[in-house]
């Protein structure tokens, strides 16, 4: 069997599971990268970005893309800010080129982060319910009076 071994070489690394050192390292560029923007952000001279705070970023397997999620404190304010982030958007990748010293720089994309929005909608959803609570089957059954039971 010549090409039986040649051809499992070149398909070995496709459908295995992702490498747990690459995932480990997808998540050490995204804390990395988290922290530089967050530290630029402290010396830009915008109030469109005041109450801003980076919560998290997400970089791809190649590290050619990294979507910043942010929050502001009021969300009718999100588009604003995702301006904000676009027009400071080539300092900001400069930075991340300078202090993380990586072979190539991500292109950073901006997001609002709705997770905390959606959790304080279901939270605030929730403590509102001021229906009554749903009776018990079992004792329906038991307190009806009626010499049925």
């Amino acid at each position: 069997m010549a090409g039986g071994r040649g051809s499992g070489r070149h398909r070995r690394g496709r459908g295995r599971a992702a490498n747990p050192a690459a995932a480990n390292r997808t998540a050490r560029v995204g804390h990395l990268i988290k922290q530089i923007i967050a530290e630029e952000l402290e010396s830009i001279d915008d109030d469109r970005m005041l109450l801003v705070s980076i919560t998290s970023v997400d970089v791809d397997r190649e590290l050619h893309r990294a979507v910043v999620w942010f929050t502001t404190l009021d969300g009718d304010d999100d588009p604003v800010v995702e301006e904000a982030f676009e027009e400071h958007r080539g300092r900001l990748r400069r930075a991340v080129s300078r202090q993380a010293r990586l072979r190539h720089t991500p292109e950073l994309v901006f997001r609002p982060d709705e997770t905390l929005r959606s959790a304080e909608r279901i939270e605030s959803l929730l403590l509102d319910d001021e229906r009554p609570p749903v009776p018990d089957p079992d004792e329906q059954s038991t307190d009806r009076g009626d010499g049925e039971g």
